[in-house]
């Protein structure tokens, strides 16, 4: 045994054995995140549950779990309960309830019962009555109505589609150019002198491009309302399982079906669809229901901006240190504070972002460009510019770190035989040393980036929101708006898990958003890490 213990076995185990824990925790987690979130979106078929007392519930069953029964003596016969999504929460004012399965009589699942997923007001379970166009019924009884619902349904989802794009994009335009026009005539006010003829008539001829505008919006404000009673003309009476009626304007349905009837390939179709939209669409319902993808773009856009950022002024700051600097205690210090910064808390950082880059900075831009604006600041204010450049600082410590440990394992042979041959010290720097030491530097920025996109404390502060009116990219010049806030996966994490009104409704959203956020930072990083490896093999060196 002794001879054992001596041999190293035992340690070889014990590591393979902490190796292997390791991995199951992290598959776990990511299998506890994929089933909570990927589940959700599968359309599982609807119950109607009958109790003892003989009331009736129709809903999805969500949940099972056991009830707890303390201080009950040992032996006593467990308890379970079911949580069911029963929707409708505009006519019973919630849209989950728990069941406890020893009330329950009887479960059917009808196939006439229709899932309504709707704009407002979350869920609508029930059973369809008639349909009603202009106040008259075209259809009644469920199998009729419902292929009525299905004919109708497309046309009113298009002019939705419509109305969306007149108000983001026509009106959006308008509002823009207004806005732009109004700035223009305040800029003049504040640089020239009003007597002036030619500026009164300059002013005089942008406020009659702001009244065309204003023409040009009321305009598409009568194409908007006539728009909104097409879509609101038809209407749908679903009937609930406990026989109340509700009247639906098909314009608020987002889409219907009956998954109690439907194939399992039919179910996959639908499943796909509502992954997409959760990927593609923005969100709705207080960021519960809907897509994401106003915060997918806000936390690519921040880390690619964070990135051009922190590597050349890491890089920088690491050539200075490694191969300029006279190596004393001055540089010991220095690199002292740089490692202590990469444990400061991330809000630290959050709090100086506010002060100098936005107080500072953006405050004088605003005072020394955007005159006009104020008192409403452009870049006074958070925006996605001042959170990639806060995150830059926050991350900066890795870079410089990498890259110091690049370039002092770069040989000491290649350096000598670059200045050998006659390159100066910065060529040698810039065509041998830099080349060699560049996988480190993406080690480096892969650190950074892994770090970075799941930040939350510091954007709170910085310009992160729940909801962002408008993409930092347009087709309004100058193209890119570096000023304005954005979305973030975690935020939108932290918003929705623990900000929502509705908690169980969000409970999946919050997985789906993690899984997410799981994935884009696994591609950024597996990006880089591509890219380091090539340059690696790039830059082999003999050892001879």
């Amino acid at each position: 045994m002794k001879n054992f213990w001596k041999s190293g076995d035992p340690f070889v185990w014990l590591t393979g054995g902490a190796f292997i824990f390791s991995l199951l925790m992290i598959a776990g987690l990511l299998f506890l995140i994929m089933a909570k979130g990927l589940g959700f979106f599968w359309p599982t078929d609807i119950a109607q549950v009958t109790l003892e007392d003989g009331s009736k519930l129709l809903g999805q069953v969500r949940g099972r779990e056991e009830i707890p029964q303390p201080g009950s003596p040992i032996g006593t016969p467990e308890r379970r309960r079911i949580q069911l999504q029963i929707g409708n929460r505009d006519v019973y004012g919630l849209d989950f309830k728990w069941v406890d399965e020893d009330r329950i009589k009887k479960t059917d699942y009808p196939q006439d019962a229709v899932l309504f997923e709707r704009r407002e007001w979350g869920n609508m379970y029930g059973f369809i009555k008639e349909i009603l166009v202009d106040g008259k019924v075209v259809a009644g009884g469920n199998k009729e109505s419902w292929i009525a619902l299905n004919s109708y349904l497309p046309k009113t989802q298009e002019i939705y589609k419509e109305i969306k794009r007149i108000e983001k994009k026509e009106i959006g335009d308008i509002n823009y150019k207004i806005e732009s026009l109004r700035l223009e005539i305040r800029k003049i006010e504040l640089q020239e002198a009003i007597t002036n003829l030619s500026i009164q008539a300059k002013i005089t001829n942008l406020e009659d491009q702001i009244e065309n505008q204003k023409k040009l919006y009321r305009d598409k404000e009568f194409e908007l309302e006539s728009l909104y009673k097409k879509q609101n003309k038809d209407k749908i009476v679903v009937v609930t399982v406990d026989g109340r009626e509700k009247e639906l304007s098909l314009g608020v349905i987002v889409r219907s079906y009956q998954p109690n009837t439907m194939s399992w390939f039919g179910k996959a179709v639908l499943y796909l669809s509502k992954l997409w939209e959760f990927v593609a669409d923005e969100p709705r319902e207080s960021n519960t229901e809907g897509g994401i993808f106003p915060a997918i773009f806000g936390t690519v856009m921040m880390v690619f901006i964070m990135s051009i950022a922190v590597l050349p002024f890491g890089v920088l700051a690491a050539l200075y240190l490694r191969e300029y600097a006279k190596q004393g205690l001055i540089v010991t210090i220095v690199r002292i504070c740089v490692n202590n910064l990469a444990g400061v808390p991330s809000i630290v950082f959050g709090v100086f972002g506010l002060g100098f880059f936005i107080y500072a900075i953006g405050g004088t831009i605003d005072q020394l460009f955007y005159p006009e604006a104020l008192p409403n600041p452009t870049y006074g204010t958070g925006g996605i510019l001042w959170a990639s450049l806060t995150l830059a600082l926050l991350t900066v410590p890795v870079v410089i770190v990498a890259t110091e440990e690049g370039l002092a394992a770069v040989p000491r042979n290649i350096r000598e035989g670059s200045l050998a041959l006659g390159a100066t010290k910065f060529e040698t720097v810039w065509k041998v040393i830099i080349p060699s030491a560049m996988p480190a530097i993406l080690t480096g920025l892969i650190l950074a980036i892994a770090r970075a996109t799941g930040e939350v404390a510091p954007l709170m502060i910085t310009g992160v929101v729940k909801l962002a009116p408008a993409l930092p990219i347009d087709g309004h010049f100058p193209f890119i708006h570096l000023e304005r806030k954005f979305m973030h996966l975690g935020f939108h994490i932290y918003d929705v898990g623990f900000q929502s009104p509705n908690v169980e409704a969000a409970k999946p959203m919050v997985y789906a958003t993690t899984l997410l956020l799981i994935l884009i930072v696994v591609v950024l990083t597996l990006a880089a890490i591509i890219i380091r490896n090539r340059l690696r093999k790039r830059y082999v060196y003999s050892a001879f």
